[in-house]
């Protein structure tokens, strides 16, 4: 029999089957239901054609309002090829078209999924990561009535055999594969946040987990973000060290955990369990594991530089926004970096190597995404290679990583600056990479940490090692750009509020009365989570020190804030504070022209510094 008759025979029992179920009066649920067992068998007919082998149609039983589900995962052998959404007839092929709230909703959750197809039983269309491949295609005769007359449309072989012979492609480099994991990632929150809207259990004991040790307040859009950044990351970082991920997720986690066991231990808990979740993972991890990481940076040393970025661009770009953080531009962070090596340098200090000095010790607290450990990296192997040459960088930048400090609240961010800065170091052939803590940096650094099991276990000696930094460690330069976040009261933990252990240190600088009306009644701007991150920093470098009173408390805080406490009557106390112990304060107005620059000449768009 020539192919195209096979095909055309395929067609017409489709056709048949489908008519039979559709006007049987005994049918119940949906009509799209009554189109499963047609397809599957059309399918199953269409991949012999296609010389295409071990084809099977996994069918999704979950509720119909769920978005994030196609009606089939489909998979040759053991590897995943995609997925299939079926609609009732008429409804057509192109979900860019669907009207219905409902329909449009789940379109704008599977548009992310690589190889989809849809199709309402009359028509049939391709689509990969929300871009439609080739025509839609229509059959003969209405599905409902043709019966065995159904007829094929030409093409339809070839679609078919161009879903089932899908391969991911390797992204050639950071920013494709940003925007790649972004888009999958975005996907996984999405269906994080459908589970815990519908009870599932598993994920919501995981949720008050994440809730007890790092976010009291973490509701459930803030959990789904944590656990998909999570995850993704974590992918990432495997790939990074060129861990395979088709011998499935826990093995993955236990290979990566030899080398990074907080990253390693946090996959492994967020994945091992049957969470109940549909094609998000198992589509990320297909994906991502086609990744080749030498061939992605290429060597580039600006390629991690803007990753993050452009991976919540594609992600959620006003994620930023909501934490309270914003991106900072790497021209910024240059700068600040070489004013820090410039005053380290000078006279003042005398150490003619910089940052590239083996007695100091910096802290990022507020690291976020590494943007600031990487150019502190780059800068001290700038300074190597031209002291000492290329050969010594890779030695210098280990050693370098060991007094290096950071320290973030969000996971996700977290795993960002893990996985950028060990992509860096690796491209000057160091090893590990800096101390970065998953941890409140604003919290008593005298506190009891519970040691839990799991990823807490690990999050808990993540924070016992932040602790003893913060309680001990010589830190000599501060620098970063601290999250901006207003009418913050009750959200600066110790810094604030104090402890049993000590009083709240921000009460050094509340305006006594004899400052004025004016200086009390705007005490309230103090209530900002940059200005208690000045307040940490302060006691860290000038008044804390090295834990011995005795000691001399020299070194340097660059921070990029709001200018609003360098004239504000609330901030009398504060200023006069830093006037007090500092010997030179350098103030750099980055908006010069007034408060409320235009918006094309502003560092961060929303805000003027």
């Amino acid at each position: 029999m020539a192919q195209a008759d096979a095909v055309q025979k395929l067609v017409g029992d489709y056709g048949k089957a489908a008519k039979a179920k559709l006007s049987n009066p005994a049918s119940t649920g949906q009509p799209e239901d009554q189109l499963r067992n047609p397809l599957e068998t059309l399918f199953a007919g269409l991949a012999g054609e296609a010389s295409v082998k071990d084809v099977t149609l996994v069918g999704e039983t979950s509720l119909a309002d769920l978005k994030t589900r196609p009606d089939f995962s489909v998979t040759a052998g053991k590897a995943l090829i995609g997925f299939i959404e079926v609609k009732a007839p008429g409804k057509g092929a192109n979900p860019k078209a669907f009207t219905d709230p409902h329909d449009k909703g789940q379109w704008d959750k599977l548009k992310s999924l690589p190889n989809l197809i849809y199709t309402d039983g009359n028509a049939i269309s391709l689509w990969r990561n929300g871009e439609r491949i080739g025509e839609i295609l229509q059959f003969e005769g209405g599905i409902d009535s043709a019966g065995a007359k159904l007829g094929a449309p030409a093409g339809l072989l070839a679609l078919i055999s161009d879903f089932l012979t899908w391969d991911p492609v390797p992204p050639r480099n950071a920013k494709q594969l940003a925007q790649v994991s972004a888009r999958l990632c975005r996907f996984l929150r999405d269906e994080v946040l459908e589970q815990l809207s519908i009870h599932n259990s598993a994920l919501a004991g995981l949720k008050e987990d994440w809730r007890a040790l790092l976010f009291p307040d973490a509701d459930d859009a803030t959990f789904a973000d944590g656990y998909a950044q999570a995850v993704t990351f974590g992918l990432l970082m495997a790939k990074s060290k060129a861990i395979d991920l088709d011998d499935g997720l826990d093995a993955v986690a236990k290979e990566l955990s030899e080398s990074n066991t907080l990253i390693g231990t946090a996959l492994r808990l967020l994945t091992e369990q049957d969470l109940h979740l549909g094609p998000a993972l198992d589509t990320l991890t297909r994906v991502l594991d086609v990744v080749v990481w030498s061939e992605v940076s290429k060597g580039d040393a600006e390629a991690w530089l803007n990753f993050y970025e452009d991976f919540l661009e594609v992600y959620d770009n006003d994620l930023r926004k909501k934490t309270g953080s914003y991106y900072t531009p790497p021209e910024v962070v240059q700068a600040m970096v070489r004013l820090c090596d410039e005053a380290l340098r000078s006279s003042r200090y005398g150490l003619p190597r910089g940052l590239a000095d083996g007695g100091v010790h910096i802290a990022d607290p507020a690291v976020g995404s590494g943007t600031f450990p990487l150019a502190i990296l780059r800068k001290i192997a700038e300074t190597i290679a031209k002291d000492e040459g290329e050969g010594s960088v890779g030695g210098a930048i280990t050693e370098a990583a060991k007094r290096l400090y950071g320290f973030e609240l969000q996971f996700g961010p977290f795993a960002v600056a893990q996985l950028r800065l060990t992509a860096e170091m690796m491209e000057f052939g160091a090893s590990g990479t800096p101390q970065l803590f998953v941890t409140d940096t604003l919290a008593d650094p005298n506190a009891d940490v519970e040691s839990g099991t799991g990823i807490y276990r690990e999050i808990s000696k993540s924070q016992r090692a932040a602790n003893e930094v913060k309680r001990s460690a010589p830190i000599t330069v501060i620098i970063g750009n601290p999250p901006y976040k207003e009418k913050a009261r009750g959200k600066g933990a110790w810094v604030e509020s104090g402890s049993g252990n000590s009083a709240a240190i921000l009460k050094d600088w509340k305006p006594p009365r004899e400052f004025g009306r004016s200086a009390t009644s705007n005490a309230k701007h103090l209530s900002n989570l940059y200005i208690y991150f000045w307040r940490w920093a302060a006691w860290k470098v000038f008044e804390h020190g090295t834990g011995v009173e005795e000691e001399p408390r020299n070194g340097i805080v660059c921070y990029i804030t709001a200018a609003g406490f360098l004239n504000g009557p609330g901030f009398q106390k504060m200023r006069a504070d830093l006037r007090r112990e500092c010997d030179e304060i350098w103030v750099i107005h980055c908006s010069p022209e007034g408060l409320l620059p235009p918006v094309p000449t502003r560092i961060f768009g929303s805000v003027s510094v």
